[in-house]
């Protein structure tokens, strides 16, 4: 496989069905599946379980560390041998079809295509009004600071190159892990681009993102990329 679709999930057995499905039916590169179930209370597993019946490219494993976003990321990142690495979220807020574009342009060489929301051709349906304030402003604002590549650094949705995960010590306990990969990658110079992409706010279940208890690590992250990485090491394995 040259894709692993990875998935963390946590109490999504009303959506991750159709996610799945989704992805099935509008991804055509070579890929696997790798639901994350992390630490679920609900059916989560056994819905995904009966789908990779029907879906034999579907793998299914259990975060067996601390529950959160990142560290169900790490793990999925973890347990894939593919080329390439994408996170998609389980209430199919990501668009699957841009699964496409960021394959052939990470084909052309690049080591992180991110999936943007706020360049030309992307766009961000819904979700709440601050939420959308604050990635749009840290976006726009750290591609003018440090001339970053992508316009939309917080966003989850983007393309890895495996080596590269391999080689990054995560810091991050929370959603803030899909902005500290990239920035530690773009300052390690890994070459860094961007697609458009289409994102929608969830329509079933509840959103697991607030925004007033994540923003001190993305602000921390923040002021990291701008002050504080100048005379730091960075945190690679």
């Amino acid at each position: 496989m040259k894709v692993a679709i990875v998935i963390p999930a946590h109490n999504e057995e009303g959506i991750i069905a159709k996610t799945i499905k989704a992805i099935e039916g509008q991804v055509t590169v070579d890929y696997e599946i790798v639901v994350v179930n992390d630490h679920s209370t609900d059916n989560t597993y056994e819905v995904v379980k009966s789908l990779s019946k029907e879906f034999t490219n579907i793998g299914l494993v259990d975060n067996d560390w601390d529950k959160g976003f990142a560290n169900a990321l790490a793990k999925g990142f973890s347990v894939s041998n593919c080329e390439f690495a994408i996170p998609v979220m389980a209430d199919l807020c990501d668009d699957p079809r841009t699964i496409n574009e960021m394959y052939a342009k990470a084909s052309e060489g690049y080591d992180i295509v991110c999936g943007s929301r706020y360049m030309r051709g992307g766009t961000k349906l819904g979700g709440p009004p601050i939420q959308a304030f604050f990635s749009r402003f840290v976006g726009r604002s750290l591609k003018y600071l440090i001339r970053n590549p992508t316009s939309d650094i917080s966003n989850s949705f983007k393309c890895y190159r495996k080596a590269i995960l391999d080689s990054i010590k995560f810091e991050s306990k929370g959603f803030e892990i899909s902005m500290e990969i990239p920035l530690k990658a773009y300052f390690a110079g890994c070459s860094v681009t961007e697609v458009p992409t289409v994102w929608k706010g969830r329509e079933i279940g509840k959103s697991k993102f607030y925004i007033f208890k994540v923003a001190p690590d993305y602000i921390k992250l923040y002021l990291w990329a701008i002050f504080g990485r100048k005379g730091t090491k960075l945190c690679l394995r």
